[in-house]
């Protein structure tokens, strides 16, 4: 499944970790503000790599960011970094679009995954 094709949230992979955890929704509320710091700062870190024509660069950031992103249901930010951590591993790109093309999009992907992301976590929140 190609990034722009997956959803920007799966909000049933939310619902079934929150299951896991006991339906303790604070927890799932913390872990996705930890995301939010951090993923951020992983795109940051695919830009730069981009930037710096650092294949190898780009892998950290990419396979941290396409896994936090699938464990929280941000299913278009995973396929995306996913793609992104294929090219800085073979160093070329390996798909029908360029690592620039696919980082172009992926910040775009991220705003709209990160308000998602907080709408679910205030939904139904008695606090």
């Amino acid at each position: 499944m190609a990034g722009g094709e997956a959803p920007v949230l799966d909000t049933g992979v939310l619902d079934a970790l929150a299951a896991s955890v006991g339906d303790d929704r604070g927890f799932v509320r913390e872990l996705i503000e930890t995301y939010l710091a951090d993923g951020e700062a992983q795109v940051q870190a695919i830009h730069a790599a981009l930037r710096a024509d650092d294949s190898a660069g780009l892998v950290r950031p990419a396979h941290t960011l396409k896994s936090s992103s699938a464990t929280l249901g941000a299913m278009r930010i995973a396929a995306t970094a996913r793609d992104l951590e294929m090219d800085g591993r073979s160093g070329r790109p390996t798909g029908s679009a360029t690592p620039e093309d696919l980082a172009a999009g992926l910040l775009d992907d991220w705003h709209q995954a990160a308000a998602a992301l907080r709408e679910w976590a205030t939904s139904g929140d008695p606090r």
